[in-house]
């Protein structure tokens, strides 16, 4: 099956004006994804969002990573939150559930690479990407940027947009290897350069590649901030 088959309700919506039952029946829809996935997440308590690629397999060292990366988290007592998928976001899963955490995912439909992984407590199938990206930030409490491809730079730049705007309030992103995103990182300086991006808004981030840096990072900069307080956990349906 070619790659590039695409949710096809989404693209008729994108060509143009359409008759105003059918864009009524759109709207229908996203507010019906937008609920369903609110009934899902609402308990999962406070998130940390790993975003990364779907490609890399067990034992490739951006897995190990992201998986000890997100058990170290989840020991703090946040819940790991992934796009639900393989690779990187099945070893963020797979990190938090192996250490004892929560570990919960929202998926989106897909033709390929997309069948929700196998370390999911909870999770919720959604069909439209920006519907998704809205679930994953609402419960988010700070994000992981592994390394990954388009899906992830788009999720990374938007969350960097809306803290860069004000538009949510500022919490900790950490872009986790150095090497991977030497050249991205390139290209943003010199963005700064020509004056298209504030000299403060690199400060939005930090890039590593060690682990507890990436860790003491984001807890320094939620539990605090945030005032977050640590509870007796509750068991999810079905535990």
């Amino acid at each position: 099956m070619s790659k590039h088959v695409f949710n096809k309700e989404e693209i008729k919506f994108l060509e143009g004006p359409q008759s105003r039952l059918k864009e009524f029946i759109f709207t229908m829809q996203v507010v019906w994804e937008f609920i369903k996935g609110f009934r899902v997440l609402h308990f999962v308590g406070p998130c940390i969002t790993v975003f990364g690629s779907a490609r890399f397999k067990e034992g490739h060292p951006h897995y190990e990573s992201a998986r000890e990366l997100s058990g170290k988290i989840a020991k703090h007592g946040f819940t790991i939150m992934t796009g639900g998928g393989p690779g990187i976001m099945e070893a963020a899963n797979r990190g938090a559930v192996e250490v004892g955490g929560k570990s919960v995912g929202c998926n989106i439909k897909l033709p390929f690479e997309q069948d929700p992984n196998p370390y999911l407590q909870k999770f919720t199938n959604i069909r439209f990407f920006f519907v998704r990206k809205v679930l994953l930030l609402k419960y988010s409490y700070g994000l992981v940027a592994m390394p990954g491809g388009f899906g992830t730079l788009d999720e990374l730049f938007e969350v960097l947009t809306l803290i860069q705007t004000s538009m949510v309030k500022r919490y900790p992103v950490v872009i986790f290897g150095k090497e991977y995103h030497q050249r991205l990182l390139e290209y943003i300086e010199d963005m700064k350069k020509n004056g298209t991006i504030s000299p403060e808004d690199t400060d939005l981030y930090i890039v590593t590649d060690d682990i507890d840096e990436a860790v003491d990072f984001i807890i320094s900069n939620t539990i605090v901030p945030f005032g977050l307080k640590p509870k007796k956990r509750t068991k999810w349906l079905g535990e």
